[in-house]
């Protein structure tokens, strides 16, 4: 995929046009694939974002500035209790969806909309597009994201493909935000960054596998606080 380093936004186009064609993909065989598929599909995708997290967190030096990030990091998450926060709005907006004739559609819409935005892969992969130019961590979530669309528009229909229209939007605004913050960004602060971020991801892989619920969400301030940390230190 290195042609999509030379697109802007490359990584979110992608993430987009592979929610569309598991879409499609779910409306037209979605319901013929058996559910032991589904589980060794999302065993594989934990596999592999268990590489990813390792591969990221050992590139950074700065070992003592991660541990502090994700440390005080997810002490902020806990204590703001953003999982649950974020979760919360997701039953806010099914709850308003409503009932009647669109129910379907509204319902595939929000859901498949709430789980391709809401974590932070999306927020971890739309920085490093924006400063690094860097579309990996949003291809692979883009081939999570299509796959899982199958399996999502076989039940919900074809609300599930518009969601590619709101994530777009909102991985682009931080991409776009993240490259103009480009020049303020040291070499050091992306270290340490994909460090904090490998470590996420890792957990990530740790909740797809069932090993054990880890909270991601709540590590999020920590993707703040490594790129101040890493200028003071």
């Amino acid at each position: 995929m290195e042609f999509l380093r030379h697109i802007p936004m490359g990584g979110t186009l992608f993430n987009a046009a592979a929610i569309v064609a598991g879409g499609l993909c779910g409306l037209l065989i979605g319901r013929f694939i058996p559910e032991r598929v589904h589980r060794a599909i999302f065993q594989c995708f934990g596999l592999f974002c268990f590489y990813l997290g390792i591969d990221m967190a050992l590139r950074t030096k700065g070992l003592l500035v991660c541990l502090m990030s994700l440390t005080v990091g997810v002490i902020i998450g806990e204590l703001l209790d953003l999982d649950s926060r974020l979760a919360s709005v997701g039953d806010f907006l099914k709850a308003k969806t409503g009932r009647g004739r669109h129910e379907t559609f509204t319902e595939g819409f929000v859901s498949s909309t709430l789980l391709y935005c809401i974590g932070s892969m999306a927020i971890l992969g739309s920085i490093e597009n924006g400063i690094n130019n860097n579309p990996d961590i949003l291809v692979a979530k883009g081939v999570m994201d299509g796959t899982s669309s199958i399996l999502l528009a076989a039940s919900l229909g074809v609300g599930v493909l518009f969601s590619s229209l709101p994530l777009m939007l909102y991985q682009g605004v931080i991409t776009l935000a993240a490259g103009q913050a480009q020049i303020f960004i040291t070499p050091t602060m992306m270290d340490n960054l994909s460090g904090v971020g490998g470590i996420m991801i890792l957990a990530i892989g740790f909740n797809l596998l069932k090993i054990v619920e880890i909270k991601t969400c709540n590590y999020l301030p920590a993707v703040l606080l490594v790129v101040l940390l890493s200028a003071l230190f």
